[in-house]
């Protein structure tokens, strides 16, 4: 049994039927290392050509009004349709 596991006497039913807790004992642990950046920095750009040179040194697009990106662009996965069956 993992750390932290407890065995939860139920006497009714009812509650075994509707607890997370109970269909949880026994299972291991997750763990996910948070991914941190190798290295953040502040960046200043002088004019709107020299923003439109780095977007297209980079392949974003950026604004006056972006605050922070990734290097090589941070690819966002549709994650919302992965279910288990």
């Amino acid at each position: 049994m993992a750390d932290g596991a407890k065995n939860i006497p139920v006497d009714d039913p009812a509650l075994v039927a509707n607890d997370p807790a109970l269909h949880w004992q026994g299972m291991l642990d997750f763990e996910q290392d948070k991914q941190a950046p190798y290295a953040m920095f502040n960046l200043r750009v002088r004019s709107a050509e020299d923003l439109e040179k780095l977007e297209v040194l980079i392949g974003q697009k950026l604004t006056v009004k972006t605050k922070s990106a990734w290097f090589p662009k941070l690819e966002k996965n549709d994650n919302g349709m992965k279910r288990w069956r």
